[in-house]
């Protein structure tokens, strides 16, 4: 690990990403800013997490991987679970150390070289943490190894299939500039979390633009996610983002 507690073989796309998150820690207070989100869209994750989470499971020991300022770690915890929030900014712990009072453990640690043992942990979160890494697999294999058995992986990520990602990627090829962000196929993160011996399921997660969060309830109401469900094309263009939920049989 070097001093800002990230793996030493980081890419130049990561190391501009933890640069970001470190500066996001110093110039924000919110756990939205300092995670990089506008606040609506940091809500409507934890919401959607929320819906599809059985809090039976926040039990035993749980990793929140890229905690930021602490926002599901501190979720879990009121939920009864024993936490560890990880993160390579040390800006980001500080703030969410001072905004924690339920004793949850911060350190800080790379999500692709985690500093834990094998299999020493029930359960995993790892939110908004993906798009900034150049690929997905060596932290699903570092995250599926500190699990148990019968222990539960979470862990989202941005959608390429998403259709203002397509238009923006058209958009961005004709003005010849690189992506800022990594979006990703789906079918990726499943294929990886299956060849690590992890059975996964799928959830989209729309998320309209801060401008019209007003009507982001009709994207969360129970007809809707349904139709997403089903009609699985409807679900990958219509979804910013999508979270798999991971269980080992």
């Amino acid at each position: 690990m070097n001093p800002a507690g990230e793996s030493p073989s980081k890419t130049e796309f990561e190391r501009a990403w933890s640069a970001r998150f470190r500066e996001f820690a110093r110039r924000y207070d919110d756990d939205a800013g300092i995670a990089g989100w506008s606040r609506t869209g940091l809500e409507t994750r934890l919401r959607h997490f929320q819906r599809h989470f059985d809090t039976a499971r926040a039990r035993g020991l749980w990793l929140d991987a890229g905690c930021g300022a602490g926002t599901y770690s501190r979720y879990l915890r009121t939920l009864g679970a024993e936490v560890i929030g990880l993160d390579y900014s040390f800006e980001a712990l500080r703030k969410a150390r001072l905004r924690d009072d339920i004793g949850v453990r911060y350190v800080a640690g790379d999500v692709t070289r985690l500093p834990l043992r094998e299999r020493c942990v029930d359960g995993v979160l790892c939110f908004g943490v993906t798009q900034a890494l150049s690929q997905s697999e060596g932290a699903i294999r570092a995250l599926a190894a500190v699990t148990r058995p019968g222990g539960e992986i979470w862990i989202d990520g941005l959608n390429f299939w998403c259709l203002p990602h397509l238009v923006e990627v058209f958009m961005r090829r004709l003005r010849g500039k690189r992506a800022h962000l990594r979006y990703e196929r789906p079918a990726q993160v499943l294929r990886a979390v299956r060849e690590a011996g992890w059975q996964p399921t799928l959830y989209w997660l729309p998320i309209l633009p801060e401008r019209f969060a007003h009507y982001q309830w009709l994207l969360e109401t129970r007809w809707a996610a349904r139709l997403l469900h089903i009609v699985k094309p409807l679900g990958a263009l219509l979804s910013h983002a999508f979270v798999v939920r991971a269980r080992r049989p």
